[in-house]
């Protein structure tokens, strides 16, 4: 099968991109303990720079934000700083790279928090099941139900983060409303049983996300701000009573805020794995083809995505460029890889999180030369 329309260029906002694929967000947990990027993250990414757009792993906000060890934030200068040297080296390289603007709510733990004080979410309603903490995987707690007058700064910690990406050099942002993060959080009532005007209605239950979009818009342009949902998720213990309606306003509401693109995760996918069974009816419906009849802004798809069901894809005008993730990880130049018909390099589930330069930096490209 011949993959000409993945090949062809296209325009995401301000956004310009040589070819359809998109390399989706990863996380990798080598930063350092003050949210700085690791020496070879550079080096990472740019060995990535192949494909048409580049979504970086999940930046924290501030350090509230912060629900997983080793990651990366957007809030001080060094942080920036070394984001800067991503952008360079990814821009040298022919590429264009977006940061994803992540605050983790209810999914943190206190050991993450400064202070160890509690994680907070949209109401005191915890995780069932278990995360990630400092001392290893450990059962979620009961977050702090966040203030009404908290939510305001915590949108102004986007915006923030926003300026940071852009003074840093990268092309834009992508804000993380998906797989039961604070944003989904306040979207879904399972999570949010809040009274005031952050809950209840679906309108109200947008409407963080709403002033999120609002706010890095205006700071950055709506033309390099994308957002990412995942209708048909129910990771993290995520929930509501009416998806098809409170996801249907989602799309109303980023159609009206004219953003540079919809990064919409694929039914069949429960965070990072292939989970179809965990998922109802109601929501197994709530893919890229039910928000391109809603939605008629760019969406970039995710979720499970070959190169063949890729192009069917984009063929056929569900959406306008392919995310692909584990695949990048053992495979950089994926787009040549395809090109050229070849077999695509499994990678090392051992490697994905923590660790060195093994298996994040090291894998060959279709030529066997492993670029430094």
């Amino acid at each position: 099968m011949a993959f000409s329309s993945l090949f062809e260029p296209v325009d995401l906002g301000a956004l310009r991109l040589r070819n359809r694929f998109v390399m989706a967000p990863m996380t990798r947990s080598r930063a350092h303990p003050d949210g700085t990027l690791p020496e070879s993250a550079p080096t990472y990414y740019a060995q990535r720079a192949t494909a048409g757009l580049i979504v970086s792993e999940g930046v924290c906000i501030s350090p509230i934000a912060v629900g997983n060890p080793k990651v990366p934030g957007l809030w001080t200068d060094d942080q920036t700083a070394s984001w800067a040297e991503v952008a360079s080296a990814v821009h040298a390289a022919g590429g264009a790279i977006v940061a994803q603007l992540w605050h983790t709510g209810r999914a943190s733990h206190p050991s993450l928090q400064p202070g160890n004080q509690p994680q907070v979410g949209p109401s005191a309603i915890a995780i069932d099941g278990s995360t990630f903490a400092k001392g290893g995987r450990t059962p979620h707690v009961t977050p702090r139900a966040l203030e009404s007058l908290e939510i305001p700064v915590i949108v102004a910690q986007y915006r923030r983060a926003a300026r940071n990406a852009i003074a840093a050099g990268l092309d834009g942002v992508e804000i993380h409303a998906a797989n039961g993060y604070l944003i989904d959080q306040f979207l879904q009532d399972n999570a949010n049983a809040r009274t005031d005007r952050y809950g209840g209605s679906v309108e109200n239950r947008t409407r963080f996300l709403s002033e999120v979009v609002a706010e890095v818009s205006a700071e950055i342009g709506a033309d390099r701000v994308g957002v990412r949902i995942s209708p048909a998720s129910a990771f993290q213990d995520m929930a509501d009573s009416d998806p098809a309606a409170l996801f249907g306003h989602v799309l109303d509401v980023l159609g009206e805020a004219g953003i540079a693109y919809l990064h919409l995760v694929e039914p069949g996918i429960d965070g990072s794995q292939t989970v179809a069974t965990r998922q109802a009816e109601a929501r197994r419906a709530l893919g890229s083809a039910w928000a391109r009849e809603r939605y008629a802004g760019k969406i970039v798809a995710a979720g499970g995505y070959e190169a063949s069901s890729a192009e069917r894809a984009v063929r056929n005008g569900h959406v306008d460029a392919v995310a692909f993730g584990r695949p990048y990880i053992a495979n950089p130049d994926l787009p040549d890889r395809v090109a050229a018909g070849a077999p695509l390099v499994e990678s090392d589930r051992a490697t994905y999180y923590g660790g060195g330069d093994a298996g994040y930096i090291d894998y060959p490209t279709l030529d066997g030369a492993v670029s430094s």
